[in-house]
């Protein structure tokens, strides 16, 4: 961990609340990398929740569905890991969701363009 980092947290430290100790305190806590990581991660919902506005003509299914099968693994994963790491797991689901959800999209619209090919 660096320098600046630990400095920050030792400030910080000092203004956590009693009420808040127990979070600050945890093995995937504000402290750790467990914590930062699934915290910026939330950045790719984000963007998910972004392209809902997309026109479902230029979705791309390999994209989403690696981001939905990402999504997926690592909900489990970070469940299987010690710390558990709930934060993980939710930003993960997340993403997940909202990757099927544009699979999901993008074969619907798939779908309507073959069957009026076909008519």
């Amino acid at each position: 961990m660096s320098k600046v980092y630990k400095t920050v947290v030792v400030f910080a430290d000092r203004f956590v609340p009693n009420k808040l100790r127990p979070l600050w305190e945890h093995e995937a806590g504000p402290k750790t990398i467990f914590f930062w990581a699934p915290a910026f991660k939330w950045g790719l919902v984000m963007a998910g929740l972004g392209d809902l506005q997309r026109p479902v003509e230029t979705l791309s299914i390999p994209q989403s569905a690696s981001l939905a099968a990402t999504g997926i693994i690592w909900s489990r994963y970070s469940l299987v890991i010690i710390p558990k790491n709930y934060s993980l797991f939710a930003v993960n689901v997340f993403v997940a969701f909202t990757s099927l959800y544009q699979i999901g999209r993008a074969f619907k619209y798939q779908q309507s363009l073959k069957e009026k090919a076909n008519e």
